[in-house]
Order: structure tokens, then sequence, then C-alpha cells
């Protein structure tokens, strides 16, 4: 008996089986496409790095079988960051490098076929931010491109609020000697929650950056709010468990 995979639907499991000599790459593909921006989410929030990888594998490989698709070469984008995110979470700076990297020529890709999408320069700001944090030396010339990217996806949609929240995570790492620091980190996101009060990961990052400015206080108040509104996220339950009282 054949088990339908998980996230595919019962109508592309009856596709599958009516034809007997389906390749795996070809289901790869139907498994691809089934795929969301709520299911890389949930992983991601679950650090799963497993469930990530393998689905920015197979969505680049989608993207590499539509080559004129924008839409799947975003998807394959933001699989990266994901998987970019939690390697940096677990502090495996070799594979949120790679990630990142892969990330880039993907989003690359999707700007260049849509570049009026902000979200699309969102997440290419976000996979050449995360190149820095994973290799400073080899990924200071990113920060540029970073920005680069960013302004653009403002120009789009200026009360974009995973925008700013990209921007304050490149300020955050970027030293003032750069452009960057706490203080910017701070404004951009909180104006993150001010386009969305609901924002778990602005929470998230506006508690980290309060911590590395010794304001635990705060910080802890930052980190609760962000579990509150996204209890599944792994990393900000962490972060408040690290964080002293005082």
């Amino acid at each position: 008996m054949w088990d339908r995979p998980p996230g595919l639907s019962t109508a592309s499991t009856e596709a599958v089986r009516r034809v007997p000599a389906i390749r795996m790459t070809s289901l790869a593909f139907v498994l691809a496409a089934t795929l969301g921006a709520a299911d890389l989410e949930s992983a991601r929030d679950r650090q799963d790095r497993t469930a990530l990888e393998r689905a920015a594998a197979d969505l680049a490989a989608a993207a590499g079988n539509t080559p004129q698709d924008a839409t799947a070469h975003f998807n394959a984008a933001l699989a990266y960051s994901y998987a970019a995110e939690v390697a940096l979470e677990l502090r495996d700076k070799g594979a949120a490098e790679r990630a990142s990297r892969a990330g880039i020529a993907m989003a690359e890709r999707a700007v260049s076929l849509k570049p009026s999408a902000a979200e699309y320069y969102r997440v290419l700001g976000t996979l050449c931010g995360q190149v820095i944090p994973a290799n400073v030396l080899a990924g200071i010339p990113f920060a540029r491109r970073a920005q680069d990217a960013i302004v653009k996806a403002l120009e789009r949609d200026p009360k974009s609020a995973p925008a700013y929240l990209t921007r304050g995570v490149g300020n955050y790492y970027l030293p003032p000697a750069f452009g960057g620091g706490i203080e910017k980190a701070i404004a951009d996101f909180e104006k993150a929650i001010q386009f969305n009060p609901k924002y778990a990961d602005a929470y998230l990052w506006l508690g980290l950056a309060h911590r590395k400015a010794n304001r635990n206080a705060e910080a802890r108040k930052a980190f609760t709010k962000s579990i509150e509104l996204n209890p599944n996220r792994v990393w900000a339950k962490q972060q408040l468990e690290k964080t002293p009282e005082q």
C-alpha cells in the first residue's frame, strides 16, 4: 500500500497513483509545490534543520525545472533563509553560510524575474545579511548588498514589517563603524512592531538587542511577548531562559 506523504493532497496522491512509472524527481517537484511559507516557518520554529534542508533542496530543484518562474525561485530562497537562520541558532556557521549563499542565487533570480516584488528583495536582503554572522570577514561585502536590497524592498512597500526587521538584524550585527549599531537595530525592531503589533519575530530580536545593551528586564519582557505571540518558537524560549532577571 502506497502511503500519502505528509502535505500531499488526496487529489495529488491519486494523480501519482495513476502514473506507475513516475520518477522520484518528479515526485519531489509535486511535493515541493505543496510546501508553503507556513510549513517552512513551522519547521523553523521547531529548529527542524533536516526538514528545512530537504525542503530547500526540493524547492531549488523545482525552481531549476521552471527557470522562468519567479515564485518557485522565491520559495527556494525563503527555505534557504530559514535553514540558514536555524543553523545560526544552532551555532553551525558553516551550514549557515552554505544555505545563505545558495539562497542568494535563488533570490537574485526571483528579483530579476519580478523586480516589483518587495518581499523578494526583503528575502534577498535577509540572505545577504545571514552571510555576515556566518563568516564575518567574507560577509562584510554582503552588508552593502543586504542594505541595497532592503532599500528596494522598502521603496516598494514602505510599511513592510519584515523589511524593517531584516534591516534591524543587519544593524544588530554590524558595528557602528560600518553603519550599524544596537540603537539603530532597536529603532528598526520597534518600527516593525508599529506596522505589525503581533509580529513575534520582531519582539524576539528586540529582546536580543536589549540584552546586548545590558537591559535584561526589557529583554525578558520582549522575549515573553514573543513567546506569547508564537508559543512554538524554540529559540525564543531558549533566549528567555538564558537571560538574567536583572
